[in-house]
């Protein structure tokens, strides 16, 4: 049994178990890519199938959120009473492509069930961790006739493109989703025995900088050593990006950094990590980044800067003698808590101008912006799931920070609620590439803690909710 027998919904696992592997199939199916246009109506069939499903699983309020892409699906249970926790769970409905199609083992929209996993684009982000929640709600609607807290689910339907809409989503609805607390389930563990749980995701800001040095590109003959070349000067940009420790050279960049707790510090010495089975995981040969720092650190609650493409000049066969009019860098930076995207925005265009030499017209692009996300770790909800990832897991779990970037901070901010990470995603899922898969024990699991964690913080109640963590959190 993947989770103790005298957990409240064991039993309601056993019993429905071939229904529940049916109705999650069914759903994988739906090809909700929401960055092809060509696939729209699937997104939309995937929010009226998840909307379909709230409603059979006992919720009130069932409705597509619309927006100008694609819409969330929005749910509610309000019947705990006025002392209970309201709570939002988020999660997401889309999906991202499927290429390389040629890698999958299995077609990627004909889930496959092998060695105890299933195969699929969406098995684990975010289909399958949206419908254990769901599950969770409909168990104890039915084996219990009430939730221990009052319920809102918001699923989206375009955070694989970025969540562009999301946040003018939440403005709207701001009254609607009130909530004292946020629950994602689109996060991780470390393993299958050593259950673990993100505190914090890494922001995002990004840019694209265009370069032009002439009219057009020039003979190296004639001109060469007497003009300037728009593709060394992307080499020098992307060059100087960084000293000789592996620091990032914007000026500033590290003021706003906040340290990681003593809590954190320790979990994350406490975390086992095989750094030769990582670079091999990576198929890297060498590492590098902030010297005194690290792997599990730059990965996760360190800034990082890393020049993600850079073009110019001539790249074909042979050779075409010329100095190049036109270059261009992409640079995309991870930022942690307490550093602002606006701030760091305005600190990288300082620094490219600094840096553009004469006769170099330089153009910067901002290409979108996230916020990171954190939550405290003495928080009494994260005291809530640490025990219930304890009982459900059978060990403490660790705390993580993940390197990548979501909607979290928008629906923290905006709803202005603590936000609480209970995923069951592994690091060999495989997100986002071919063969995606869920491990289903760690589905089970999921499903049972989704439900324990209501009763542990409908125990509570708002006023506890409220109060200074005083127990004993993770290791």
């Amino acid at each position: 049994m993947p989770f103790p027998t005298d957990a409240r919904l064991a039993h309601y696992v056993d019993l429905e178990r071939h229904r529940i592997v049916e109705t999650l199939v069914e759903w994988l199916r739906i090809p909700s890519i929401s960055a092809l246009p060509r696939h729209a109506r699937s997104v939309r069939a995937s929010a009226k199938f998840v909307a379909a499903l709230l409603e059979e699983a006992g919720m009130d309020h069932v409705r597509l959120l619309r927006t100008p892409g694609a819409p969330s699906v929005y749910a509610d249970w309000l019947h705990a009473g006025p002392d209970a926790p309201t709570v939002v769970v988020y999660g997401h409905h889309d999906v991202q492509p499927v290429d390389p199609i040629g890698l999958w083992d299995s077609p990627p929209f004909e889930p496959e069930f092998r060695d105890g996993q299933c195969f699929a684009r969406g098995a684990i982000d975010d289909k399958g961790q949206v419908l254990y929640e769901l599950e969770a709600a409909r168990g104890l609607l039915q084996h219990e006739g009430r939730l221990p807290v009052n319920l809102k689910f918001l699923i989206e339907g375009e955070e694989e493109v970025g969540s562009p809409h999301f946040e003018a989503l939440l403005e709207r609805e701001r009254k609607r989703l009130d909530c004292d607390l946020v629950v994602v389930s689109d996060t991780g563990m470390l393993a299958p025995d050593l259950p673990s749980t993100c505190v914090a995701m890494r922001g995002l800001v990004a840019f694209d900088v265009a370069i032009r040095t002439a009219r057009g590109d020039l003979h190296s003959g004639l001109y060469g050593g007497a003009v300037p070349n728009a593709a060394r000067v992307a080499a020098e940009l992307a060059a100087a990006l960084h000293d000789g420790d592996g620091r990032v050279t914007l000026p500033g960049f590290y003021d706003a950094v906040r340290p990681l707790s003593a809590a954190e510090a320790a979990s994350l010495a406490a975390v086992p990590f095989d750094q030769r089975a990582w670079m091999d995981q990576a198929g890297v040969a060498a590492l590098e980044g902030e010297a005194g720092r690290t792997t599990l650190e730059r990965i996760g609650s360190r800034p990082t800067a890393e020049v993600v493409g850079i073009s110019g000049g001539y790249a074909g066969d042979g050779m075409k003698t010329i100095v190049p009019a036109t270059a261009g860098l992409k640079v995309a930076l991870r930022l942690v808590a307490d550093q602002d995207p606006g701030e760091v925005r305005q600190a990288f265009e300082a620094w490219v101008a600094a840096r553009t030499p004469p006769g170099a017209d330089v153009t910067l692009t901002p290409e979108g912006a996230v916020a990171p996300a954190s939550t405290p770790v003495d928080h009494p909800a994260v005291g809530a799931l640490c025990r219930v990832l304890e009982r459900v897991w059978g060990r403490p779990p660790l705390f993580t920070r993940e390197g990548g970037s979501g909607p979290e901070e928008a629906i923290g901010r905006v709803l202005g609620a603590p936000v609480l990470f209970l995923g069951v995603g592994l690091p060999d899922d495989r997100i986002h590439a071919p063969n995606e898969r869920m491990v289903m024990d760690q589905f089970w699991r999921g499903l049972v803690a989704a439900s324990e964690l209501w009763h542990e913080l409908g125990a509570m109640g708002r006023e506890g909710l409220a109060r200074p963590e005083s127990g004993r959190g993770a290791a």
